[in-house]
């Protein structure tokens, strides 16, 4: 990685000895098409993970310690590019970039919508990013849009090929405010039938593999009417130039509907229909895959100047194209390296930084190409790799893909079934069901009440009843699903049982399950008929019908798994009064006129009554619930029972409500049979009255059952710790005798020390969380967080506390936020307190991070620290509090040694 230490002396460069200093003043490359231009494009993009049942990721164990894969790969990418850091040669911070300003990117809108619900701050950096790059660029933003969830276009139909688009091009500008100009196609899967649909819906230019170009030729003009084509099937193309290509004379589309993007010059006949297409460069983006160049910006710019063509053409476009992910996830750190490239590299050496949009507008194709047939970037086989044994993303030849046929065939077969459902049923309910589900990107966007039903009252047949707009909304939603089920990721590997297979025979589960719903069609059986045909290279499944029955149906989730997960938890929140700790005990909520109201994932749970006895070490609920799917509007209203026998042992049953006298009939027997203080007759009594159906806390959903596994588990963690601080302060002379000597320490002795220290050291972290408002509290409880991590060093002890750890950084934060944002009048005491906080965040070595708190410094470094040292040199009061806010910099590695020197 590159260092603003290590920039080179010259800006020159033998890549671009024919760009004089002369011709780079004569005219600005950013409105006229001179000299060399740059465009890295990053395709970000990940897998939809959510359960359909659920809308929600759950945990995935593999990408410990972050909750989720797209959690992780958010940390070691998506951020770090929205906050690239550019380090001195001391490690210290000189700028933050943006670097999604520089990119030329797209980001699968499944991503978008996770980024937007976790973490709003990067979510707004990309836009801002697009904005200011347009500014930049003369109206030409860095993003474009993508095929909605990430179909190999050439295999899907024409109708799903529309609505793709048509969603993409939707969400994009829901959260760009603009059109997009060009359209990332999935795995650059292309044919001529996909730049027809991409042509008909306004799409100006596509980005491809130099592999999928067939061949190309200046366009004719009138002194040369028919030039020369010449062949470049074997990636042979120049990828410095955008092509123009122009759709098959067979193909459909009208000229009428493309007039805005077409025309005429010279008195060639540009009436056919056409889109642009830019061709990345080959090789340079393979090494950025494949190679450790993008590890130092210096021999990045130096391979992107490897590809400039010394021909002394007026301009040319080195483009290169690759996953985003690889800057930060595959390779960690070289966000960095992007970072230096975009600001200090290539502006050294003459050449603009642009997007693909903003080149076209400079420098119009002057060459066509046409395209191989059917083909992608990741697939020498065409597309087979979505569809075929063709070897791709084999597991070393070991594992065949005999599976991926017979899926492909069964989710064809499924997709027709539901068609002939979505359009008998939808055209009762929808005035044109097909205009309705391209339009239901919109709720898909915003699924509030009110934007729901201005959605159904436009494009309803009749005024709908309450029945009528769910069933529309199954209808809908069961297209969503079967869209879904055909994203590219469950093809892409060596077997149908991992995660990405799996996750698309939910999808399609989930749309069996609507189209039963709504139509009383079962398909589930013709579909498990053919996944039978798809063999597994696992021995435990066999074929795709035993995944579906091990893998699929058993994660599905109804309204009693949610009012279950409800019932159960609902023993650990907080909503209800505190009881009367008595023999017995009651606690009612059947009185409140309005219903305690939560959300469960996407459902709305309204508890319409709920009562809790105690018997001795025995606890009963009885509940009356109304579930609301947020997405289906379907509702339920359910009977729960749950009797807690301590520990992790609950025992819960659903039913449906049949009305108030059977619901207090069932209560008074209950908490009759209760009184007898017998869990066996209470257990019996529930199942005479629910049946045999039940529920425990393995019945519960991940996030949930792991957080009251914690709870349940907290009182025998607690009287560890402090058994284990017991024996440590026993055992203390002992364990120095050993550190002092030299010897090894006994394991007991020293597990006993570390858990001891640990949980002394969050004792003392919640009490200065809670203390952070009261100065004296705070340094007391510092002081001892102090004695802590020097009797840890003294011992050789790792604190393992990773919930230490965040809470310190927020501290630190917050302090930092409060400092800059807030002050209060009393900046020494506050500034002392926060710099005693990120030492002892060191001292303690649990590994603390500041990058939050550089990015918060440095935004204020250049707007509010640096105007207020420039004004207050000849005040020597106010000198030495901007002396310790650069001192405060330096601690948090910010690059202000310049400044500071100014102040002695």
């Amino acid at each position: 990685m590159t260092s603003a230490a290590e920039m080179p002396a010259s800006s020159g460069s033998m890549f671009t000895s024919h760009i004089t200093a002369k011709d780079t003043h004569q005219s600005d490359p950013l409105k006229k098409a001179t000299g060399v231009y740059v465009t890295v494009h990053g395709h970000f993009y990940q897998p939809p993970r959510e359960n359909p049942y659920l809308d929600a990721i759950e945990r995935q164990p593999s990408a410990a310690p972050f909750h989720d894969w797209n959690e992780r790969i958010h940390w070691e990418c998506y951020r770090p590019n929205a906050f690239a850091r550019i380090l001195n040669d001391r490690g210290e911070v000189m700028g933050i970039v943006n670097n999604y300003e520089y990119f030329s990117f797209n980001i699968g809108p499944t991503l978008m919508s996770w980024l937007e619900r976790h973490d709003l701050e990067v979510y707004q950096r990309i836009l801002e990013a697009d904005a200011k790059s347009a500014q930049r660029l003369h109206g030409h933003g860095n993003a474009i849009a993508q095929v909605y969830n990430h179909i190999i276009m050439p295999l899907a139909n024409e109708r799903d090929k529309y609505t793709q688009i048509r969603w993409g091009k939707e969400d994009f500008k829901s959260r760009f405010g603009r059109d997009p100009e060009g359209m990332w196609l999935a795995e650059t899967g292309v044919d001529y039938a996909t730049l027809e649909a991409l042509v008909a819906e306004g799409i100006r230019f596509i980005i491809l593999a130099p592999s999928q170009a067939l061949r190309c030729r200046p366009l004719p003009t009138k002194d040369d009417p028919n030039p020369e084509w010449h062949e470049v099937g074997g990636s042979q193309i120049d990828p410095t130039r955008p092509y123009r290509c122009y759709l098959k004379p067979t193909l459909s589309t009208s000229a009428s509907a493309l007039s805005s993007i077409q025309e005429g010059s010279g008195g060639t006949d540009y009436s056919r229909p056409y889109i642009d297409i830019f061709f990345y460069d080959g090789p340079i983006s393979r090494d950025m895959g494949f190679s450790d160049v993008v590890y130092n910006s210096n021999h990045f710019a130096g391979r992107i100047g490897s590809a400039v063509r010394g021909d002394h053409r007026p301009a040319q476009l080195i483009s290169v194209a690759t996953d985003g992910e690889t800057f930060g996830h595959h390779k960690k750190g070289t966000e960095k390296t992007l970072a230096y490239a975009f600001i200090n590299e290539f502006p050294q050496h003459g050449w603009t930084v642009t997007n693909f949009a903003h080149y076209l507008s400079l420098n119009s194709p002057a060459w066509e190409a046409e395209i191989k047939s059917v083909t992608a970037w990741s697939c020498a086989h065409g597309v087979d790799r979505w569809q075929d044994d063709c070897g791709c993303g084999g597991e070393g030849g070991v594992w065949h893909q005999k599976w991926r046929r017979p899926l492909r065939n069964a989710l064809n077969w499924l997709r027709d079934r539901l068609t002939e459902v979505y359009e008998e049923c939808g055209k009762q309910l929808l005035s044109d069901p097909w205009q309705a589900r391209d339009e239901y990107i919109q709720v898909m966007r915003d699924r509030s009440p009110a934007n729901v039903s201005r959605f159904l009252t436009r494009h309803q047949t009749h005024k709908l009843t309450a029945a009528e707009q769910v069933d529309a909304l199954r209808l809908l939603e069961m297209q969503r699903h079967a869209l879904l089920m055909f994203t590219s990721c469950g093809w892409f590997f060596e077997e149908l049982s991992r995660p990405e297979g799996t996750q698309i025979l939910r999808y399609a589960a989930r749309a069996l399950e609507l189209a039963g719903d709504v139509a009383g069609v079962q398909l589930e059986k013709g579909f498990l008929k053919r996944l039978g045909l798809a063999p597994s290279n696992v021995d435990d499944f066999k074929h795709g019908g035993e995944i579906y029955r091990q893998l699929v149906l058993t994660a599905q989730v109804g309204f009693k798994q949610v009012a279950a997960h409800y019932a159960i938890t609902s023993l650990f929140s907080n909503h209800k009064p505190a009881e009367t700790r008595n023999f017995l005990s009651t606690d009612t909520a059947s009185k409140n006129p309005h219903p305690y109201q939560k959300r469960v994932y996407c459902y709305t749970a309204n508890e319409l009554d709920y009562q809790l006895q105690r018997m001795g070490s025995l606890t009963l609920v009885v509940g009356h619930l109304k579930l609301v799917s947020e997405i289906t509007w379907e509702s339920e209203h359910l009977v729960f029972a749950v009797l807690h026998l301590g520990g992790w042992d609950f025992h819960c049953c659903i039913q449906q409500f049949t009305g108030r006298r059977d619901y207090s009939q069932l209560k008074e027997k209950l908490f009759g049979a209760l009184q007898q203080a017998s869990a066996a007759n209470s257990i019996l009594v529930m199942t005479q009255l629910f049946g045999e159906e039940t529920f425990s806390l393995q019945n519960l959903f991940a996030e949930e059952r792991h957080r009251i596994m914690r709870l349940i588990s907290q009182e025998t963690l607690t009287r560890l710790d402090q058994l284990y601080t017991q024996a440590y302060r026993e055992n203390y002379g002992v364990l120095m005798a050993f550190h002092r000597d030299g010897l090894v320490v006994p394991q007991e002795l020293q597990v006993a020390a570390e858990i001891a220290l640990g949980y002394r050291c969050m004792t003392m972290l919640r009490s200065l969380e809670q203390d952070i408002a009261e100065p004296q509290l705070c340094w007391n409880h510092i002081v001892e967080l102090e004695a802590i991590a020097t009797e840890a060093k003294h011992l050789r002890c790792r604190l393992n506390i990773p919930e230490g750890k965040q809470m310190l950084e927020q501290l630190i934060v917050r302090s930092l936020w409060q400092l800059l944002h807030d002050a209060n009048g009393s900046f020494h005491a506050d500034i002392q307190l926060l710099d005693r906080l990120i030492d002892v965040g060191y001292q303690l070595n649990l590994g603390i991070s500041l990058e939050r708190s550089q990015e918060l410094y440095f935004s204020c470094l250049h707007s509010q620290i640096l105007p207020l040292c420039l004004t207050t040199l000849a005040n020597e009061e106010d000198s030495n509090q901007c002396r310790q806010l650069l001192k405060l910099g330096q601690k948090l590695a910010v690059d202000v040694s310049a400044i500071l020197n100014k102040f002695g």
